[in-house]
């Protein structure tokens, strides 16, 4: 797999140099030059297929012998050991939920994949890596349990004060060990800034071998595409259109789904649906890129006010709107909308859905009279709705089972450093506390 620079498409680097720089040189994210195309005998086949199959089926033709198979089996072997069930509320309507793996949200995917990437990668580096970190929930919990424990990674997790679920931040702050959690005076536009900054630093980069693991590293990226196709997977008629549903924060979760799109997988149409932090759904419909203050909603890992994938979503795409348009609708919705189809999934189905989810629902519901009419709509469920009790009222809050992992996280201790939203800050505190000389 070749890979570019969203800002400069003249120097190439593989998939492993991609996962080991996390960010380009000069600050851009990189982007396939191409993508291989599924046989169309893959695709008919993946209703007999396991997830673990078609983990690695899909990324042994992306990859293309950059890990061998032997280890790449491995690799999909050990980090998806958890499911992506599609459960259907109707005939019309179904809910792909993936918060089944250990800390209960579709991070664990690309966090799992990526680990599992990067000891292989590192299997004969006696040198330590640390894994930097921006989060807006749900990521830095998952990249903390993927490489929780594992020899010579180091993890440091940035997390904007008091603008994540209190459950949220005891997932993140209680894990200890190689794990440090970072908590930054700002948003999380102002912690993804600190990463990009820490890695614009060449001095900072190599004292300290920083690489990313926010769905701005491509190996985050690739595996989110293995659970689109199981989707499609389950699909009770393959013969039906389907409409992917997703909610649009950083825009990992969307550009993945794009890419499974433009290798081959059906799909009718992609909602990026997304809260008030409408960039995205700003720039589908008029065109412009425009980056603003994150406002906080009850929706917080989508609280993105710069989301840095809509740069690979456009360069994915050549810059051209009007070819993205016709796989890509967007819409924006507000808390309150949020709230009532939170209460409608509940009252019509008996189903409990997290705030991200529903956003997703309420995108789905707008695009609904849009679509093919036996289209099947599906929602990505990204968290489990436990991890945000304080939304619920009461009787949808005791219909709630809180899994035990996330029973143990609440019987932690908090343990963060407080930190400005300064990169100097930063520095300091990685130079200090990891420099190898």
């Amino acid at each position: 797999m070749k890979l570019v620079s969203t800002r400069d498409p003249n120097t190439q680097v593989s998939f492993v140099e991609a996962t080991q720089k996390g960010l380009a040189d000069d600050g851009g994210l990189f982007v396939p030059i191409s993508l291989p195309t599924l046989p169309r005998s893959f695709v008919d086949s993946l209703p007999s297929l396991s997830f673990q199959e078609i983990a690695f089926a899909i990324s042994r033709m992306v990859l293309a012998g950059e890990i061998p198979d032997a280890h790449l089996r491995e690799i999909t072997e050990r980090a998806l050991k958890f499911p992506a069930p599609l459960r259907y509320l109707d005939e019309d309507h179904a809910i792909l939920e993936l918060f089944h793996g250990p800390t209960l949200a579709f991070k664990d995917f690309g966090a799992q994949f990526m680990a599992q990437t990067m000891a292989y990668i590192d299997r004969n580096e006696s040198r330590s890596r640390t894994i930097l970190v921006a989060t807006s929930g749900d990521t830095g919990s998952a990249v903390a349990h993927g490489f929780h424990g594992m020899q010579g990674m180091r993890v440091v997790l940035l997390y904007p004060s008091g603008k994540i679920s209190s459950i949220q931040e005891l997932q993140l702050t209680t894990i200890g060990g190689n794990v440090a959690a970072i908590e930054v005076d700002g948003t999380f536009d102002d912690c993804q800034s600190l990463v990009k900054a820490a890695f614009m630093d060449r001095d900072l980069s190599t004292r300290t071998r920083l690489t990313s693991a926010n769905s701005i590293n491509i190996a985050r990226l690739l595996p989110q595409t293995f659970y689109y196709a199981s989707a499609i997977a389950q699909v009770r008629d393959p013969a039906r259109p389907v409409v992917f549903a997703v909610p649009s924060g950083n825009l990992g979760n969307l550009t993945a789904g794009l890419m499974a799109w433009k290798m081959g997988l059906p799909v009718e149409k992609f909602v990026g649906a997304t809260n008030i932090n409408q960039v995205l759904s700003r720039y589908v419909h008029t065109g412009r890129v425009e980056s603003a203050q994150a406002q906080p909603t009850i929706s917080n890992a989508m609280d993105v006010g710069n989301p840095s994938n809509l740069s690979r979503i456009r360069a994915l795409f050549d810059d051209s709107l009007a070819d993205l348009r016709q796989i890509l609708a967007s819409s924006s919705h507000t808390d309150d909308a949020t709230r009532v189809a939170i209460k409608d999934l509940y009252r019509t189905y008996r189903y409990v859905m997290d705030p991200h989810g529903a956003v997703a629902y309420c995108g789905l519901r707008e695009y609904r009279p849009r679509a093919s009419a036996h289209a099947l709509g599906i929602v990505l469920e990204t968290a489990h709705p436990a991890k945000f009790l304080d939304v619920f009222d009461g009787t949808m809050r005791k219909a709630i089972e809180i899994p035990e992992r996330l029973r143990r996280a609440l019987k932690g201790k908090k343990s963060a450093v407080p930190l400005s939203p300064r990169p100097d800050a930063l520095k300091e505190f990685l130079v200090s506390t990891y420099h190898q000389g």
